[in-house]
Parts: C-alpha cells; sequence; structure tokens
C-alpha cells in the first residue's frame, strides 16, 4: 500500500520535480494505491522488459486466482461449468500464462475456451465484457472475466518529466473477476447494447507503446476535454437505439481515470454528484487500476445501490486511441431475458 502524500519522498534526493509532484498529489483525488512491486524496496525503473514480463506472470497468478474464486463462489457457479474464460490485461504478457494455469488451479476442464484480450488499455473492461456476453449468448454456458492490471510494473527510469509524473502518481494495481451466466439463473443486470468511439484525430493523446525498459504511457492534459466532448455522441449511439435520453439512466458506473475525467463526464452528460460518487471513491482508495477500475466500480456500487429491476444504467471506460466504451445495462426483474444474457456476480 502507498500512501499518497509521501509520494514526493521517493523521488531522487533534490530532484526538481518534488513540488510539482506534491501540487499533482493533492488534486488527484487518491488517497493511496496498492502496489504489487513496491518502489521503495526494489529498483523496478531498472528492470528490462523480460524481468518485468517474468514478475507478473509470478505476482499475478495468486491475484487472478483469488478474484476468481471469489466470484465463483458468490455467483454461485461451479468451475467444471465455465465455457470461457477471459484474462483482460495491458500490463503482463506470457504463454503459457496467467490464464492458461488458473483452469486447473481452479478446477476448470481442459476445453474450457481461453482468451486473452491485451494491450488495450484501461478501455479494454468493455471489449472483454462484450466477449464473454458473446459466448453466453451463444453457448448457454457461464463465463469468467478476470481483469489483472500490474502498472507499477512499468514504472519508468528517470528523468521524469511532469507528463511522467503524473503517471507515476495515478496507477495502482488490481485483480477483480465477474461470471456471466444465463439470465435464467437470475443474478445482477445484464448487457443490452453496447457501444464504441474512437477519436482518430486525437490518437495520440494516450499511448501505450512497448519499449525496452516495461511499457511506456503517453498522457496528454487534454484527455479530459477530450472525452467531455465526445461523450455525447457516444451516449446517442448507445441510447437512441433504445429510446432512451441520458436523464432517463439513473446509474452510472464510470472508469476512475483521473479526478479530472472523472470531473469531464459529470459536466459533460449533467450528472449530479451522487451519480459518480461511487467512482471517485475506487479512485481514492485504489487510483487509476487500468482495465481493472470499471470492474472495481461496478463490484463496489451493484453491492451499495444495485441496479433497480427493469431500470438502466450505464459503464463506460477510455483509453488508448483515443477511445471510449459503453455498455447499456438493465436491472432484471425475475427471469426477464430482458436483460440479456450477461450477468455480473
Amino acid at each position: 500500500m502507498i500512501d499518497q502524500q509521501g509520494l514526493s519522498s521517493l523521488l531522487p534526493e533534490g530532484h526538481e520535480g518534488a513540488r510539482t509532484l506534491d501540487k499533482i498529489v493533492a488534486g488527484s483525488g487518491i488517497d493511496q494505491r496498492r502496489l504489487a512491486v513496491d518502489p521503495r524496496v526494489e529498483d523496478v525503473a531498472s528492470w528490462p522488459t523480460s524481468e518485468r514480463m517474468e514478475r507478473f506472470q509470478r505476482e499475478g497468478l495468486p491475484l487472478a486466482r483469488a478474484a476468481v474464486s471469489t466470484a465463483l463462489h458468490e455467483a454461485p457457479v461451479d468451475p467444471e461449468e465455465i465455457g470461457l474464460l477471459c484474462l483482460v490485461s495491458s500490463t503482463g504478457y506470457g504463454t503459457p500464462g496467467v490464464e492458461t494455469r488458473l483452469l486447473p488451479e481452479l478446477g476448470m476442464r481442459p476445453s474450457t475456451r481461453r482468451l486473452h484480450v491485451g494491450h488495450m488499455g484501461c478501455f479494454a473492461a468493455l471489449p472483454g465484457l462484450a466477449a464473454c456476453d458473446d459466448h453466453v449468448r451463444a453457448h448457454r454456458t457461464p463465463a469468467v472475466l478476470v481483469n489483472l492490471e500490474l502498472s507499477s510494473l512499468h514504472l519508468q527510469p528517470p528523468p521524469w518529466n511532469i507528463e511522467q509524473l503524473v503517471i507515476n502518481s495515478l496507477f495502482g494495481d488490481a485483480a477483480v473477476a465477474m461470471v456471466l451466466h444465463d439470465p435464467e439463473r437470475g443474478g445482477g443486470p445484464g448487457v443490452l447494447d453496447l457501444a464504441s468511439l474512437t477519436d482518430h484525430e486525437h490518437e495520440d493523446h494516450m499511448s501505450w507503446h512497448v519499449g525496452d525498459h516495461g511499457f511506456t504511457m503517453g498522457l496528454s492534459s487534454q484527455v479530459p476535454g477530450l472525452i467531455g466532448q465526445a461523450l455525447p455522441d457516444l451516449m446517442a449511439e448507445l441510447l437512441s437505439p433504445h429510446g432512451l435520453r441520458t436523464d432517463e439512466v439513473g446509474w452510472w458506473a464510470i472508469h476512475p481515470g483521473g479526478r479530472r475525467i472523472v470531473d469531464a463526464v459529470e459536466r459533460s452528460l449533467s450528472l449530479d454528484p451522487a451519480q459518480v460518487e461511487g467512482s471517485r471513491e475506487i479512485l481514492r482508495l485504489l487510483g487509476n487500476c487500468s482495465s481493472s477500475g470499471l470492474p472495481l466500480v461496478m463490484d463496489s456500487m451493484l453491492r451499495s445501490s444495485p441496479l433497480a429491476p427493469g431500470g438502466y444504467g450505464v459503464a463506460m471506460t477510455f483509453g488508448p486511441g483515443l477511445t471510449l466504451n459503453a455498455a447499456l445495462l438493465r436491472g432484471r426483474e425475475g427471469t426477464d431475458r430482458d436483460g440479456g444474457a450477461g450477468d455480473h456476480r
């Protein structure tokens, strides 16, 4: 666990960015983050990419195993029922890797299908959800979606400019899983529809590249404003086919990409502060956990304020490209099939 307030003390002595980092932390809306690899103990910044990938496998497997075990228990679904295991991660790769080794460790069948959604960054949570939802609709067998992101493995070598200081203070590590299954089994909300928007004109404002020292991120300060500008078009694409307006959606799960990003969504869609509080709380406690961020928000909100039967909800993510994704959800009413096949647990 990293306390944000002491972050500048981790900079090299006399680093000219210490005051800047203190200001960044003060305005970030983040109190703490969880890191699988602690830079106070290990010199992550000096590692080559190969060492970071090996460490991802070692640190990631037990975290993913615990997350999936909890999701299966709460569903409840037997591991042998799972037809698809989808791992979403943009911070670590290897074959055989985490998703391969999860099958025997969790008691899933060797014939269970596996899918890795990689290198899409923060917005990958919804492409992963879509793949699992499609599997459930087509095969009528449960699917598991596990988001595993260890951004701490990609600390870059100094010196750090302002952009890199923002990145170094923003991202946390997390593993989270959900089970999707046939609506006849009841449970959480169903997935009604999905929409995507790629802003090609501004694609270089957020990037994620493989380098010799891990993966390097580019993050422009203009990103929140660009997201705010693009959101009305994305919402029209998602909601209009269902005859819905933004003000008819009462439940909003927003990727906690940063305080300014959540602010931009709130302003752009004229949401009440209470409607984005779930995202702000995850940001405060965990930071930006890349593709794990949205599932963490959804899990927290579905426990504290479940989507009402028949009610509509929207989940949204943003990432490199510049790409925006959104999903339209509907609360289940008994065994009503209108909710679709996707089921969050």
